[in-house]
C-alpha cells in the first residue's frame, strides 16, 4: 500500500507564536507531523507541502482597502458586498475586479470577505516552512532518496486561495487560480492520502472541500489526521459543514497515533 502526505501551510506565520497569524495549537501539530515522518519514513512514499504566499497589496490585507477618510481596515474586519457598494470600504486597486470578487465570494455562501494581518509575505520568514517540519522533511529525503514537493498558492492578489486546489473565486485569465488537476493526478497515484496542516478552519477545510467537489476519485483514499490541525481562534465553526460532509462521504478521521498502527 502506498501513502502520500498532503501537508497544508505549515509555515512560520501560522505555526510559531511570533508569526503574524499564529494558530493556537499549531506548534503541537507540527511536532506530531514531524514525529510521524520521523517514525515511519519507509511507509510514506510522497509528501506534498503547500505554501501560502502573498504580496503585501493583497485583497485580504489592510493596505488594499480604505474608507472615505483614507483609513485602512483593521485586521479581522469583515467586508461585505454592501460595504463595497455603499463606499464603506473602497478598493484602492482593480476596483471592478475587487467588487466582483467580494460579491462572488459572498454568493458562494461559505465565507464573507475578511481582512487578515499581513502574513506569509513573498520572500519573508513568515512564508517559510516551520523549522521542525523542514528538518523532518530533509531527513525523510535523505532516507528515501526522493524530494518533497512544495506547491505555492495565493500569489495572485485579487482572490483568496484557501484550498490548495483552486482559488476561492478563480479568474479565467489567471491559470494559477484554476483547478490544479496536475496535483490531483499526482495524489491519485497513491492508495491513501493523509491530510493535515493549518488551519483546520480555513485552508485544510477548503482543500478537503475541493477534493470532495472536484476529485471524487480521491475521496475513498482520504484520511484527515485530526490532531495535526487546529482552528483559527473563534472561527472553527465556519468549517463544520465541510467536515460533516466528509464524514457522510466516509472520509476517514484518525489521530496521529492511529496512523500506520
Amino acid at each position: 500500500m502506498t501513502n502520500a502526505f498532503l501537508i497544508i501551510d505549515t509555515q512560520f506565520d501560522f505555526c510559531h507564536p511570533d508569526g503574524t497569524l499564529f494558530v493556537p495549537g499549531a506548534e503541537q501539530d507540527v511536532d506530531r507531523m514531524a514525529g510521524l515522518i520521523q517514525r515511519y519514513p519507509e511507509k510514506i512514499d510522497h509528501i506534498v507541502v503547500t505554501l501560502d504566499t502573498h504580496h503585501v497589496l493583497d485583497i485580504a490585507h489592510p493596505l488594499f482597502w480604505h474608507d472615505a477618510s483614507g483609513n485602512y481596515p483593521a485586521s479581522f474586519t469583515a467586508i461585505s458586498g454592501a460595504d463595497v457598494d455603499s463606499g464603506r470600504w473602497i478598493p484602492r486597486f482593480e476596483a471592478e475586479k475587487a467588487r466582483h470578487y467580494v460579491h462572488a465570494l459572498e454568493a458562494e455562501g461559505q465565507f464573507q470577505h475578511l481582512i487578515w494581518p499581513e502574513h506569509c509575505l513573498l520572500g519573508s520568514r513568515g512564508a517559510a516552512l516551520h523549522d521542525t517540519l523542514l528538518a523532518s522533511l530533509r531527513e525523510w529525503t535523505r532516507l528515501r532518496d526522493r524530494d518533497y514537493v512544495a506547491v505555492q498558492k495565493g500569489l495572485y492578489p485579487l482572490t483568496e486561495h484557501f484550498g490548495i486546489f483552486r482559488a476561492q473565486v478563480p479568474d479565467p485569465d489567471v491559470p494559477e487560480t484554476q483547478l490544479n488537476t496536475a496535483l490531483i493526478a499526482d495524489l491519485n497515484r497513491f492508495d491513501a492520502v493523509y491530510l493535515m496542516g493549518e488551519a483546520k478552519s480555513h485552508c485544510v477545510a477548503n482543500s478537503l472541500k475541493q477534493l470532495l467537489d472536484f476529485a471524487p476519485e480521491l475521496v475513498p483514499k482520504l484520511v484527515v489526521v485530526t490532531d495535526c490541525t487546529s482552528d483559527v481562534t473563534d472561527l472553527g465553526y465556519l468549517a463544520d459543514p465541510i467536515y460533516a460532509e466528509a464524514r457522510q462521504r466516509n472520509v476517514r478521521f484518525l489521530t496521529s497515533d492511529a496512523v500506520f498502527s
